[in-house]
């Protein structure tokens, strides 16, 4: 009940702040986003699956999770600076409104993105974020948080590949060997729930360490250790599962409609008209 109360409270207050569009907040890079990580780890699996079970073996839940966790690695590589892109977008909203309720300049209450910065855009696109961190990190602050991202990604899809497969599995039709639209859907969004639920702690700790803005106020964050740490002695262990709820309300149906559609070739079909 505490998570839908604060979960209600923060939509709430961010129709309130920036408006129902405020809600759609940075969606550009979290369509590529989505796009990306799902293609990427839905292909990968299959890809590494194929590769362990050359042997011609149905069943076998190690190498499964091999399998997803390459699947894991592969994504977490190529969308790990979109996540923490996403991320920036997404929190500027907050940012704006403590600027507004201070009667400080924003340059002594808003910490930049990086040192140095003389950014001072109030909602700053992709393009900027991406070329102040670039211009002073490199790759390596566009990579802020891998760790955390691998932590999170590698665990999801070890869980979330071999549950589906198994329970999806149960609804396969014999004539067609394929399982309907509408079990594959309901196969992936319980899979993804589950392990969207499971790795929300580590969810926890990659948007805190990705979020490069800060307030006066909040906690500066020195790698995975100091963050858990730092969450653990001042909010307490139930912090770690904030956002569990939505997440996995955003996971399920995510999940459910791609693995149906991958799974049932639909992909392949519309390409077929094309190609």
């Amino acid at each position: 009940m505490a998570n839908e109360k604060i979960s209600v409270d923060c939509l709430v207050k961010t129709i309130h702040a920036e408006g129902f569009l405020g809600m759609y907040r940075g969606v550009a890079v979290n369509l590529a986003l989505v796009t990306l990580e799902k293609g990427i780890k839905l292909a990968a699996n299959d890809s590494f699956r194929e590769l362990l079970f050359v042997d011609g073996s149905k069943k076998n839940l190690l190498k499964e999770m091999l399998a997803g966790c390459g699947a894991g690695i592969c994504q977490a590589v190529i969308t790990s600076p979109m996540e923490m892109l996403k991320i920036q977008l997404q929190d500027a909203g907050r940012l704006a409104m403590n600027q507004q309720r201070s009667f400080t300049s924003a340059a002594s209450l808003i910490r930049p993105y990086i040192t140095g910065s003389i950014s001072t855009t109030k909602h700053p696109s992709a393009i900027v974020i991406t070329w102040e961190v670039y211009r002073a990190q490199g790759l390596r602050g566009l990579y802020r948080g891998f760790g955390a991202t691998l932590m999170r990604d590698i665990p999801f899809s070890v869980i979330y590949f071999p549950l589906f497969a198994n329970l999806n599995n149960l609804g396969l039709n014999e004539a067609t060997g394929k399982a309907s639209f509408i079990f594959s859907f309901a196969s992936g969004c319980l899979a993804g729930s589950v392990a969207a639920i499971v790795v929300t702690p580590f969810d926890v700790l990659k948007t805190r360490i990705q979020t490069l803005r800060k307030s006066l106020g909040d906690e500066n964050y020195n790698g995975i250790v100091d963050c858990a740490r730092k969450i653990w002695t001042q909010e307490g262990p139930a912090a770690f599962m904030k956002g569990a709820g939505c997440r996995a309300l955003v996971i399920a149906p995510l999940f459910g409609i791609a693995q149906a559609v991958y799974f049932m070739s639909i992909g392949e079909k519309i390409l077929n008209i094309f190609l």
